[in-house]
């Protein structure tokens, strides 16, 4: 068990992904305010399959775009996962303790527990096992514990409900991202 990761919006850690392009911008709107990351993902060194229960899902593979979300003031981050066709794969929902920017690199401190949306409109709660052992272990407090569940069951409530805009905004955001980032590479050329 770790302590609480920072997780960083442009992924360099990633040595799974062999060829990249990242943008991100910072948008301030009534439906939105904060970070947008998009990381396409050219050439990877091999795919990445996730399982839920009987389902098997590619979640990386070459061509899949990776949106991240990176709200002000909230308790989470979310990452909207296109295949290389355009079609959304999952949304996957960190619970977070924060969300800030260092190095002029969108962050969030992960707290372990995690939302995994299909787009059949499945939840799956995940690593509420490794929030608990965080808690256990001492590496997160009773009031972060908290705070861990109570965002996670009021986004649960949110999707539910299909009020949990943010997900509307996915496909908005990664073609303003997809522009920003083609313009920019043209314009470097």
């Amino acid at each position: 068990m770790e302590l609480i990761k920072r997780k960083y919006g442009d992924r360099s850690e990633w040595k799974r992904v062999l060829k990249r392009r990242y943008i991100q911008t910072f948008i301030d709107t009534e439906k939105f305010r904060g970070y947008v990351t998009l990381l396409e993902i050219q050439k990877v060194r091999e795919p990445l399959f996730v399982k839920y229960d009987e389902k098997e899902v590619c979640i990386v593979d070459d061509g899949y775009i990776w949106l991240q979300h990176f709200p002000i003031e909230e308790r989470h981050s979310l990452t909207t996962m296109f295949n290389s066709k355009g079609k959304i794969v999952q949304w996957y929902v960190d619970i977070s303790l924060q969300c800030g920017i260092e190095n002029n690199i969108p962050w969030m401190d992960d707290l372990f527990l995690d939302l995994v949306i299909l787009p059949t409109g499945e939840v799956i709660i995940k690593d509420a096992d490794e929030l608990d052992e965080a808690l256990s272990k001492g590496i997160i407090d009773k009031i972060q514990y908290n705070i861990a569940w109570k965002e996670a069951n009021q986004l649960n409530k949110l999707i539910s409900n299909n009020d949990f805009d943010l997900m509307k905004l996915s496909t908005t955001h990664k073609e303003m991202l997809i522009n920003k980032l083609d313009h920019k590479f043209v314009d470097k050329n």
